[in-house]
């Protein structure tokens, strides 16, 4: 049990990014109905802007870090008033094709820019931060990841439900149209949302780059855990999000040290969300049975 110890920990850590990854799916859909796919790719982009601004450029490290948050937050944001305002009437699947094809453009930008055969590292200062929990060593990067995912979380639930702007967004997930004749800014409203995305999508790049690895492609596909969580979530509930990623990291974790299926703990957001949702049907009362 000791020996799973560091793993559990691991595991925790990762699972607490793919809940603030999967919240930012969830707010951004409940408010504008698109499910973005370009999470972890926006991540990716912050977190080697973040790179470039600390190794290359020699800023200071906050400023760094900072710059790289705010790239994924102002092109989430641009995106969204750009294009998503577009496909702000169109069928769920046309928007998702729209987040795919941003997908696909950045992860092309990014191995123009960025040698995707070069291995990098992300420094944290909190990364030598240590403290030991009975026979672990636990580093201040996994101990941030947790914190920040329980109180954005907690914050999230407490806007939606008791602020105007909570309201707003709840309002506009429902009806659209009702709304903006009730008179609330709608367009206002969905940028706020796409740029808190993009803030929650740029946080999870950087500690996934600290936690795992500096790496376009690993970093894009981010998105799969996110969106299994969010699925998971049934892209509304902000506390299932939360346990949904700490399970997805857990069990990923878990499985490294099992010789006969570690090769397959990539496998764990698609499998957690299939079981999830078989339940969540299975649940489901049937209402068109007649008594």
């Amino acid at each position: 049990m000791s020996n799973l110890l560091p793993f559990v920990v691991l595991g925790i850590a990762l699972g607490s990014v793919f809940a603030l990854s999967g919240l930012g799916i969830v707010v951004l859909y409940r408010t504008t109905g698109v499910l973005n796919f370009a999470g972890g790719a926006t991540g990716a982009l912050g977190a080697l802007v973040a790179w470039t601004l600390l190794e290359a450029l020699g800023l200071n490290e906050w400023v760094a870090y900072l710059g790289g948050i705010l790239t994924a937050a102002f092109l989430t944001l641009l995106y969204g008033v750009t294009v998503g305002r577009g496909l702000a009437h169109r069928d769920p699947l046309t928007k998702a094709m729209g987040t795919i094809g941003l997908l696909l453009a950045l992860l092309g930008l990014m191995s123009l820019v960025w040698n995707p055969t070069v291995v990098r590292t992300m420094p944290l200062p909190t990364t030598a931060i240590t403290m030991r929990i009975g026979p672990v060593v636990v580093n201040g990067t996994q101990i941030v990841a947790l914190v920040l995912a329980l109180v954005v979380c907690a914050a999230t639930a407490v806007f939606l439900k008791r602020s105007k702007l909570g309201t707003a967004m709840r309002a506009m997930a429902d009806d659209r149209t009702s709304t903006a004749i009730l008179g609330v800014p709608v367009r206002s409203v969905e940028a706020t949302t796409w740029f808190v995305s993009g803030l929650l999508a740029g946080v999870s790049g950087l500690l996934l780059s600290n936690l795992v690895n500096l790496n376009a492609v690993d970093l894009t596909f981010l998105v799969i855990p996110a969106l299994a969580v969010a699925l998971v979530a049934m892209l509304r509930s902000v506390w299932v999000c939360f346990a949904a990623g700490l399970a997805i990291g857990l069990i990923q974790s878990l499985l490294t040290p099992v010789l006969a299926l570690s090769p397959y703990r990539s496998m764990t957001p698609f499998v957690v969300a299939v079981v999830a949702v078989l339940w969540m049907a299975w649940r489901r009362p049937n209402v068109e049975r007649i008594a």
